[in-house]
Formats: C-alpha cells, structure tokens, sequence
C-alpha cells in the first residue's frame, strides 16, 4: 500500500517503512507526526484518488531527525569588469520522517 501526501507545498510517494525527507516540521526526534494532506492511496489493483483530498484517509509517521541539507552554491556574474560578481551558499532544513502506517 502507498500514498501520495501533500506537505511543504511538495508532493511524496510514500509506502509504510520509508524514511523521507520533507520540508521542516516542528518537533524533536522521537515526536508522532500526521499528514492529513493525502491525496492518493493506492494498493495493487485499486486506488483511491481525492479531489482535492482522500477523505477520512491519514499517514502517520514518527520524526527521526531534525537537519540541515548539504550546501548549495550561488554564484552570479555579469561580464563586466569586476563589478558583479558575488558567492552565496544556502543550507536548506529538513525534517526526516519514518512512515508507521497509512490509515485508508
């Protein structure tokens, strides 16, 4: 059985044992955490697909790690002399969830 939930204004393919990375959540490691947002459910043959949501349908998951993702560089340039060049970097959180269960 799968899902496809909605969180972080991202969407996620996810199956009962997996361990996904989505935008930040409030929370410690350890914490319960649901995702109301479900908009497809899916188990071999049949599937269940809301409009918008899959009502009554709820993803339950346990936060196992709270994080920073690797750096990413910024670097414009405009080909003038040496006017516009700059360097930035951006490290984007992440809130590591382990799916429990899928309640259809």
């Amino acid at each position: 059985m799968f899902a496809v939930i909605e969180t972080g204004g991202k969407q996620y393919r996810v199956k009962q044992g997996d361990v996904v990375r989505v935008e930040s959540l409030a929370g410690d490691a350890g914490d319960a955490v649901a995702f109301d947002n479900v908009l497809m459910i899916g188990d071999g043959d049949t599937s269940r697909v809301g409009n918008p949501t899959v009502e009554g349908a709820k993803v339950k998951g346990t936060v196992v790690d709270q994080g920073r993702a690797k750096k990413i560089l910024i670097y414009t340039y405009k080909r003038r002399q040496n006017s516009n060049r700059k360097q930035a970097g951006h490290r984007q959180n992440f809130t590591a969830v382990q799916i429990d269960s899928i309640e259809a």
